[in-house]
């Protein structure tokens, strides 16, 4: 190799040590692809009647019980099947058909959430059997999740795939940016049951989609379950790096559960609001991921790792102090749309670093066993938030929540550093 190429290469390795490899085409470039395309429409539709069910379940439990913990508990619930199931789902990716693993996951949600719809149409909803349905809906998600992340890399080529990550971000919450509104809409004229129903139909497009796609088939090795598990776990916890995303993913999911969790709460008893109150929050949270999530590369490179969730878990903080000591919607909506930024940030982040520090081969148990402890940790956090709340009430709960995530942060710093730009991230083979 000439001295000539010896630079370039060097300037190519050095312009690519970071989280992700610099854009090739532009951040919209995976819209190239019509897989990814077709995909991501429909998960838009797919996340927006999620998003609809999501803020029916939530205002629906404050009016079946005045427990600021069971309130919390239905944003658990959502997450409890992620960190249980989603281990065993991961392994599940990996030795079968993606694409079949996650047709299956939304025929099962697509029946789950057609019988919610008819049981709250009855009137026949208790808070635990709301529960109940929402555990159900979210081991569904937990089945689909690692399978669905993972098949990017079957949609797009290798050094599109942050711009894909960051894309279905954006789809997420362009969801959550209009399905709040729309459900406060739909709570206040109809009930839950509308919101409920439209969400079992937004299936369809994707199941529809999924039934099109004829990805190429890839090479599987297939093994037994448990020890497929274990094999996903001894990498991950073997691997420095990954091991170091793993504890700060759990310890920040743990803080940021508090906004998620009580915000019902809060719109409910603290601001005697509505829900049109309570989607114009969510609204604007959305809002503010969706401006947030073209930008988080340049950010990244910008600030580092470190400094990307320094960055974000600062903004939390505002948030949760801020909605603590507000008692009217106007005076709380900067909360909403900084946690939506803060939000994207922390968790795309995350989600990529782990993402180009794993084998293809054991992908989907990588992220699953990285959604279980994140998850894990929102759910253990939403409980304890949640029982905070009720012990003292909803601003002891919130200052709570972010003097453990200041503390929490500074410690794990020092702890737990996150790998540094470039380092444990796999090249393509």
């Amino acid at each position: 190799m000439s001295r000539e190429e010896d630079i370039v290469e060097e300037v190519v390795e050095t312009a690519t040590a970071d989280l992700v490899p610099p854009p090739v085409h532009g951040t919209f470039s995976p819209f190239r692809y019509p897989v990814f395309r077709a995909i991501w429409i429909a998960n838009l539709f797919s996340n927006l009647g999620s998003t609809l069910q999501g803020v029916g379940a939530a205002w629906l439990m404050t009016e079946l019980t005045p427990s600021h913990q069971l309130v919390a508990l239905v944003q658990a619930s959502a997450t409890v099947p992620i960190m249980l199931f989603g281990v065993f789902a991961g392994a599940i990716a990996d030795n079968f058909d993606r694409r079949i693993v996650m047709l299956a996951a939304q025929i099962g949600m697509l029946v789950v959430s057609a019988a919610l719809a008819i049981m709250a149409y009855a009137g026949w909803l208790t808070p635990f059997l709301l529960l109940a349905f929402t555990l159900s809906v979210g081991t569904g998600t937990a089945l689909n999740s690692p399978a669905w992340q993972a098949s990017v890399r079957q949609q797009v080529d290798h050094d599109k795939l942050p711009q894909a990550i960051a894309l279905n971000s954006i789809s997420f919450n362009i969801a959550r940016s209009i399905g709040p509104a729309v459900g406060g809409l739909l709570i206040s004229l109809w009930n839950v049951s509308f919101a409920f129903a439209i969400n079992a139909v937004s299936y369809v497009g994707l199941i529809c989609v999924l039934l099109w796609w004829k990805p190429e088939a890839r090479q599987i090795n297939r093994r037994p379950i448990l020890p497929a598990v274990a094999t996903g776990l001894r990498f991950c916890f073997g691997n420095r790096p990954l091991r170091r995303l793993l504890i700060r993913g759990f310890a920040l999911g743990f803080s940021l559960a508090a906004y998620q969790g009580l915000l019902p709460a809060v719109i409910n008893d603290s601001m005697q609001g509505t829900e049109i109150d309570f989607g114009i929050m969510l609204g604007l949270f959305g809002i503010g991921s969706i401006v947030t999530a073209p930008f988080i590369g340049k950010i990244r490179r910008m600030l580092g790792l470190e400094g990307i969730l320094a960055l974000g878990s600062a903004m939390f903080v505002f948030s949760f102090s801020l909605v603590a000591v507000a008692h009217e919607l106007i005076y709380a909506l900067p909360a909403a749309f900084v946690a939506g930024m803060a939000w994207v940030l922390i968790l795309t982040t995350l989600n990529t670093a782990v993402q180009l520090r794993s084998p293809d081969d054991i992908l989907g148990r990588c992220l699953s066993i990285y959604q279980a402890v994140t998850f894990g940790g929102m759910a253990l956090g939403a409980w304890t938030w949640g029982a905070l709340a009720d012990w003292r009430d909803l601003a002891f709960a919130l200052h709570a929540a972010s003097i453990f995530l200041i503390v929490s942060f500074v410690v794990l710093r020092f702890l737990a550093p996150l790998p540094r730009l470039g380092e444990g991230v796999l090249r393509p083979t």
